[in-house]
């Protein structure tokens, strides 16, 4: 064990703390940020025109078209949005001005939104553009800031308001990312959003697979008992993709079609990672009946937070970081529940997630939600802490009579 633990720490660690502190993938995370407001207001519609109640169902039948209205405004914009926060992220990133590099970038991904027929293709903003709106922020923020360290820009006098001035330093660039989305569009015809795509398939494919979402979740355990924030880590580059699935699983359970996506974003927050990642709502529940008076302490402290999926007073307070022991169902518990979620959704026992819920939601009412209102999913979220308590217990009670020992040796001094 203290092999591996060596191994973790000088060859996992280094490349994973680079990854989780790269500024374009922080850039990426921070930027998908804003369009949170938009995919959780939808998704609110979405549940509210979607209730499993006869009677409710058939009250908001000749409403249904206004409500789907507001899921189209907010689902169907989400790449659009996406490009915005990106390139003002990256702008502030690479200390440029944001604003700018906001406006270059949506005029590059619009540009890149034109179809065959050259006609504005609307699908392009929903989720299927993720990719291309981080390709377009990045590659027009970086012409950006190429024009500005070069300094090829208008530069105007020192008395000009800055939002003027600010606009003509934006020109030189902003007529050089026209042109280069202009050429490879128009002139080319080649259709961006069509090759990003393709060359994002395997990643997109493999993340909706058993074994991917396997490795997601084993990952991001591991860098959890490193003491590094695993979900943080590889949110730049998990969070396009499971938000891309959860905006085409809301279209298609809109119009009432079979979804296409198993592990939509919540599948890993509310399905796999009950109370928090790894599951450890469990274990402090355990803890809040222990014969050691530190653990029931610790177990009342962090149940309240623990219960909202924030578990951070466990992870370094019992702590769950370096500890041998503690760390084997750590990493096992989440691996389990992702495979048993994954087949029950897979064979059609539970519904896949459909709409965004905040990722801090209590069990069982947060999956159900989630599922839209699939009450078997709250069902299995119930059976997930009584699977997770019995895996954790044997390793909870092992480092129960060390801590009882050590409390007893305390007391003796």
């Amino acid at each position: 064990m203290n092999n591996f633990m060596q191994w973790m720490q000088k060859k996992l660690i280094p490349p994973m703390a680079k990854i989780g502190n790269n500024k374009y993938l922080v850039a990426i995370r921070d930027g998908l940020v804003i369009t949170l407001p938009a995919v959780i207001g939808g998704s609110i519609f979405l549940i509210i025109g979607n209730i499993p109640i006869t009677a409710w169902t058939n009250f908001i039948k000749p409403y249904s078209w206004m409500l789907g209205e507001a899921v189209n405004a907010s689902f169907g914009i989400i790449s659009l949005l996406a490009t915005i926060g990106i390139a003002y992220q990256l702008g502030k990133a690479l200390k440029i001005d944001s604003i700018s590099c906001v406006g270059l970038s949506v005029m590059a991904f619009i540009l890149t939104s034109f179809n065959e027929k050259h006609v504005l293709d609307y699908n392009n903003l929903g989720s299927s553009g993720i990719f291309t709106a981080i390709l377009t922020a990045f590659i027009a923020s970086f012409i950006f800031d190429f024009f500005i360290k070069k300094n090829i820009v208008i530069k105007l006098p020192n008395g000009v308001p800055t939002a003027v001035s600010n606009s003509f330093v934006a020109l030189l660039p902003g007529m050089a990312v026209l042109f280069l989305f202009w050429l490879v569009r128009v002139v080319l015809n080649i259709n961006i959003n069509q090759v990003v795509q393709a060359i994002f398939h395997p990643v997109v494919f493999a993340l909706n697979t058993l074994p991917g979402i396997l490795v997601y979740t084993l990952i991001v355990s591991l860098l959890w008992v490193c003491g590094i924030h695993g979900d943080m880590t590889l949110e730049g580059i998990a969070d396009p993709i499971f938000l891309q699935y959860l905006a085409a699983n809301a279209t298609a359970y809109a119009h009432h079609q079979a979804l296409p996506y198993v592990t939509a974003s919540g599948f890993s927050s509310l399905l796999v990672n009950v109370g928090g990642t790894g599951a450890t709502l469990t274990l402090c529940a355990l803890m809040l009946f222990s014969k050691s008076k530190t653990y029931r302490d610790l177990g009342r402290l962090a149940f309240p937070s623990s219960l909202f999926e924030i578990n951070e007073p466990i992870i370094f307070g019992f702590p769950i970081v370096m500890n041998p022991m503690i760390m084997i169902p750590f990493i096992v518990v989440p691996l389990v529940l992702a495979t048993l979620s994954y087949i029950l959704i897979t064979i059609g026992w539970m519904s896949a997630p459909v709409v965004m819920v905040p990722w801090t939601m209590p069990p069982i009412i947060g999956p159900m939600m989630a599922c839209g209102w699939d009450w078997r999913a709250g069902v299995w979220s119930a059976v997930e802490c009584i699977l997770a308590a019995a895996m954790y217990y044997p390793f909870f009670k092992a480092c129960e009579r060390q801590m009882l020992a050590k409390e007893q040796t305390n007391e003796a001094k």
